[in-house]
């Protein structure tokens, strides 16, 4: 679970600097490193699917299911990366709450009874927590930036007001200036 917090504050971080920041367009070097980070996952997925040949029973389906939440959670980290929107790390956080769900069902198959039951239960209740989590942070980054473009729309008008009281040239050095520091 301490994993899910790391990345889940790692997310918030990046969609926070991303949101607030300008949208950078995909280079070459960013489509290159996808695609590397991509084969980097089907690499490793292979090579541990391999080594979980080797076990039998339960275990191997865990250690299939771990395998494929690595996997899951290495592509959606490098596509939300690549996509750099607050919507791409949403999704990524998604697909890693549903990946790391199939592994805590993989780990439950080997319990019976009342303790497979609370096992599943706790699974889900994981699940329907993390999937909540990365829609209220979703709603929180957009809200903050909401409030963030109303507050430097507000400073721009204060800032065009204080202009008014100049005149000719100096007013419009005044204006031009506010426009360019608050993006206009």
């Amino acid at each position: 679970m301490n994993k899910n917090k790391l990345f889940t504050a790692i997310v918030v971080s990046l969609a926070c600097a991303v949101w607030g920041g300008q949208a950078v367009a995909a280079t070459p070097e960013a489509k290159a490193a996808y695609k590397a980070a991509n084969e980097q996952a089907g690499l490793n997925y292979k090579l541990a699917h391999a080594e979980c040949e080797k076990i039998t029973g339960n275990p191997k389906d865990v250690c299939i299911a771990e395998a494929k939440a690595v996997r899951a959670y290495d592509e959606a980290v490098a596509q939300a990366q690549y996509t750099n929107t607050l919507r791409a790390y949403t999704k990524a956080r998604i697909k890693i709450a549903d990946a790391n769900y199939d592994v805590d069902l993989a780990r439950c198959n080997a319990l019976t009874g009342n303790d497979k039951d609370v096992c599943v239960k706790l699974a889900k209740s994981t699940k329907v927590a993390a999937l909540a989590d990365a829609k209220a942070d979703k709603k929180v980054i957009e809200a903050r930036s909401d409030a963030r473009e109303a507050k430097r729309k507000a400073e721009y008008k204060v800032a065009t007001e204080k202009c008014d009281a100049l005149a000719g040239a100096a007013k419009d050095d005044c204006i031009k200036a506010a426009k360019t520091q608050f993006g206009y």
